[in-house]
């Protein structure tokens, strides 16, 4: 057992670490989402391994014998959970949930949302606001850039009102300084 204090990993390294088609692919997805580092894919697709093995465990004792209310809640809870989160569409089965792959996991960040959204330039932009404060869900800040944002939480991405510098008010500055540059 390990120190109470120091959580354990969440992701597993890849097995061989110098396949060149895999390294390849972790670049561009990299440079897609504006990770930080490859290990924000490699927990992405932990996550996603998770669910692909409790979907074929519930899909086993279901193909085997008559499943059990447990199996039957925890397949619903799942179908739920990832439905709430925006990565399954509505009428879904189990067998779309092992079609899952890492980039239905980073579409769901809240750095790729608020990108999205149009309140930053660039997807690292976007995690620059996130770490520094300056976003808020449902007007709650946000520090966290691989925050999963559920679909119910997807409107309510804003600004931080209560931010120490107002982004907006640094947006208008800077435009006003560009146009009077281009005027002189």
């Amino acid at each position: 057992m390990g120190h109470p204090k120091k959580s354990k990993k969440t992701y597993e390294r890849p097995r061989r670490p110098w396949v060149l088609q895999r390294i390849k692919e972790e670049r561009e997805l990299a440079e897609k989402y504006g990770l930080k580092n490859k290990r924000e894919i490699w927990k992405a697709a932990s996550i996603i391994k998770k669910y692909r093995r409790e979907i074929r465990n519930i899909l086993a004792e279901i193909a085997g014998m008559k499943p059990s209310e447990h199996t039957i809640n925890k397949e619903a809870a799942i179908l739920a959970s990832l439905k709430r989160k925006g990565m399954l569409g509505e009428g879904t089965s189990l067998e779309d949930v092992l079609e899952l792959d890492v980039q239905d996991i980073m579409e769901r960040r809240l750095q790729t949302c608020v990108h999205k959204k149009g309140l930053a330039n660039s997807p690292k932009h976007a995690r620059q606001l996130i770490v520094h404060g300056h976003i808020a869900v449902n007007n709650r800040r946000v520090t966290i850039p691989s925050y999963i944002v559920k679909m119910d939480d997807e409107r309510g991405i804003s600004f931080y009102e209560h931010a120490p510098a107002s982004i907006t008010s640094i947006g208008s500055e800077q435009g006003e300084g560009i146009e009077e540059g281009k005027e002189k």
